[in-house]
Formats: structure tokens, C-alpha cells, sequence
């Protein structure tokens, strides 16, 4: 019996100790994509954006290719609208988001990034409109309540106590408005990568979402003669290039889904906050940029009604797991 409890709380501590490293892990991950808006990504402004976006999918892609090219087999297994669902999650999440929120870093300049980055977690409101919308998903009556809150906490911390100003020739309000698309793009890559999720693992989905967003670049970049950049980029920006290829790109995303397969969804929705954190954190640090007192409250209240809408949306799905699992067992 003794010997019995001992196994059981050896079992439990190990337990504990799995999910405290997944969670650090993520929280890693997360302060990795702030430093990443915050430092590295701005550092490329002397560069066309279409440019910078292929490189940056390229080069992580060509050091997969080393480890996954066995991957290239599951494609088989693929129907043609899951093909085409993994199509638009590349073309959404991978090229249109990167395009608009690397040219939202560009405009503003090292000036309000970390406005731009945390108008980046409006990406939950989007992605679940969408699944709504064409994956005919129920609408919780909780949505439109913090939805509303989410977005209006997002319009003040954007424009904190000034007056407003709808003007394309400002930069500021041109960077919000690409970082809205960015979270736009990335929640409809959400709601895509839905169809393959399934029949995909992590690392292959990663490694097919960076190999089909450079090749549509490669046309992009070829339409828009970026490709001279080749010969301008300095040594600097290459540096960083490799730096974000590394870490804070491919290499985080890795991080974050190997802890995620540790912790529950409610875990990894608070241990995302490190994203907005360390954005802000590192953005003063730095670039020595401080949110008015009004934006920092718009900022909390943003992310307390975002973390809200994921924690009722993995609950909904926690609870429509449970009625799957009685039906199986109901007919058996």
C-alpha cells in the first residue's frame, strides 16, 4: 500500500514537473516573438518588406529541409481541400499577416512598436467570426460581450487620450491599421488550419506552411524586383536575418508547440501573455518608448478580454469533447 502511494505521488510529481516546463517553455517562446516586434524584425526597415518576408520564410525553410524531408510523404494523405485549406493557411498566416505586420514595424519607425505588436492579440476575435462564419460554429453569447471590449480597448490603446485622426499620411494609424490585418490573417490561418490539423502533425504543417509562403514570395518578390536586395542587405541585416531564422521564427514556433503538448489550452492562453509583456518590457528597455497611463489600462483590459474568449473557447470545446466521449460510450 505504502509502496503503492509512493508510485502515485512520484507519477503526480512528475506530472508537475512536465507541465512547469512545458509552461516555461511557452513563456519563452512568447518573450522570444516580443523581442523579436520589439528589436530584431524593425532592424530590417532599410529593406523592402516583400523582400524581408521571403527571406524570412526562405531561410528557415531551406534549414528544415535538412531535418524533415521525409515530411514531403504525408502530402499524399492529403485530400484536395484539405491541400487547398493548407494553401490558405500559408497564404493568410504565412504571407499576407508577415507582410502586414512587417510593414506596420516599418512605419511607425521604432516608435510605438509594442502598440503594434499588442494590437496583434485582437487575433482570437477574427479567428472565431471566421470559424462562425464558414466552419458554422455556435456563437457564444460571450463572444459580442468581450469582443466589444477587446476592440474598444484597442481603439484607445492605439490612440490613447489624443484626438483621433483618420489620416493614411499617419504613420502611426497606417501601422494599426496593418496590425489589424495582420490579426485578421492570422486568425483566419487559425480557422484554415483547422481542415488539416488532423492529419498533420506540428512540424509538418510548420514545414509546409514556410516551403508554399516562399514560393508564392518568390513571385512577389520577383514581380516587385525586391530580389536587388540580395546585393544591398548589409552584413548587419543578414546577421539578424539568421538571428530570427534561428530563434525567434521557425525555432520559437517549434518551442511553443512542443510545450503546448504538456500543458492544457487554458495554461498556454495565460503563458502567451509573455508576448504583449515582454514586447512592452523590451520596447522601453530599448527603444526607451513608455504607453501613456490610458493605453497601459487599454492594454490590460485588451488582453484580460482576450484571455477571457480563449478560456471560454477551450472550455465550449472541452465540453463538446465530454458529449463526444458519452455518445461513444452510450453506444457501446
Amino acid at each position: 500500500m505504502i509502496f503503492g502511494l509512493v508510485n502515485i505521488d512520484k507519477i503526480r510529481m512528475e506530472k508537475t514537473k512536465s507541465i512547469i516546463f512545458g509552461a516555461s517553455i511557452i513563456g519563452i517562446s512568447a518573450s522570444l516573438w516580443g523581442f523579436d516586434g520589439v528589436f530584431l524584425t524593425p532592424q530590417l526597415y532599410n529593406l523592402d518588406v516583400t523582400f524581408v518576408v521571403f527571406i524570412l520564410h526562405l531561410v528557415p525553410f531551406a534549414l528544415m529541409n535538412i531535418f524533415l524531408y521525409k515530411k514531403y510523404a504525408h502530402l499524399k494523405s492529403l485530400d484536395t481541400q484539405e491541400l487547398l485549406s493548407l494553401i490558405f493557411v500559408s497564404l493568410f498566416g504565412a504571407v499576407i499577416g508577415t507582410l502586414a505586420i512587417v510593414k506596420a514595424l516599418f512605419l511607425v519607425n521604432f516608435q510605438s512598436v509594442s502598440v503594434v505588436v499588442l494590437l496583434q492579440k485582437l487575433q482570437p476575435i477574427f479567428a472565431i467570426f471566421l470559424a462562425v462564419t464558414f466552419l458554422k460554429e455556435k456563437l457564444r453569447k460571450r463572444y459580442i460581450f468581450w469582443a466589444a471590449i477587446a476592440l474598444t480597448a484597442g481603439y484607445f490603446l492605439t490612440f490613447g487620450e489624443s484626438k483621433v485622426v483618420f489620416d493614411l499620411g499617419n504613420n502611426t494609424f497606417k501601422a494599426s491599421l496593418y496590425a489589424v490585418l495582420a490579426a485578421f490573417s492570422f486568425g483566419s490561418s487559425t480557422v484554415f488550419g483547422k481542415k488539416v490539423m488532423g492529419k498533420l502533425d506540428f512540424a509538418s504543417t510548420t514545414f509546409f506552411r514556410y516551403g508554399i509562403a516562399t514560393f508564392i514570395m518568390l513571385f512577389v518578390v520577383i514581380y516587385n524586383k525586391s530580389y536587388s536586395d540580395f546585393s544591398t542587405a548589409t552584413s548587419q541585416n543578414w546577421l539578424v536575418i539568421a538571428t530570427i531564422s534561428l530563434t525567434t521564427g521557425s525555432g520559437s514556433m517549434m518551442l511553443y508547440y512542443y510545450g503546448l503538448k504538456r500543458v492544457k489550452a487554458i495554461i498556454a492562453t495565460i503563458m502567451e501573455l509573455f508576448f504583449p509583456i515582454s514586447a512592452v518590457f523590451f520596447d522601453y528597455a530599448i527603444n526607451g518608448n513608455v504607453l501613456s497611463e490610458i493605453q497601459i489600462v487599454s492594454a490590460v483590459v485588451m488582453i484580460f478580454a482576450i484571455v477571457n474568449l480563449n478560456t471560454d473557447n477551450v472550455r465550449a470545446i472541452a465540453k463538446l469533447k465530454v458529449k463526444i466521449k458519452n455518445r461513444r460510450n452510450l453506444k457501446h
